[in-house]
């Protein structure tokens, strides 16, 4: 049985859209077409914060709300190879910044995209509180 199940139509001009069970997203060239870059730090970072809040929770942590930021290097312009990744969050109104940053950094250990991405490529992870 599947883990997920995602649909993607595409059309000759790199226009298409992605379907899953919860949702759907206009990719490549259509109107506010998402590229593949995109969709992979946007996983990155919700698998990534997922996980994070996930532990947060069990600490019985709060925050009024966070935001994530991922951006990326390749080895060089013509590579297909990410080098290096950054994901900077802010976190507003923290309850306790030190446990905060210690259900972040087990986010990342327990993120399996990160994991993934993080065999190839140096990701680092800035957090900053107001």
């Amino acid at each position: 049985m599947a883990y997920d199940d995602i649909k993607l139509n595409w059309d000759f001009d790199f226009k298409g859209e992605i379907i899953s069970p919860s949702g759907k997203a206009n990719l490549g060239d259509s109107e506010e077409g998402l590229r593949p870059y995109h969709l992979l730090f946007g996983a990155l970072g919700s698998c990534f914060y997922a996980t994070f809040l996930s532990v947060a929770k069990k600490m019985r942590l709060s925050f009024d709300n966070a935001t994530i930021e991922v951006s990326g290097k390749k080895i060089d312009d013509d590579s297909p190879v990410i080098q290096y990744l950054e994901m900077n969050m802010v976190i507003e109104n923290p309850s306790d910044k030190n446990k905060l940053l210690k259900s972040a950094k087990l986010g990342t250990q327990y993120c399996s995209i990160h994991e993934l991405i993080s065999r190839t490529a140096e990701i680092k992870l800035n957090v900053e509180f107001k």
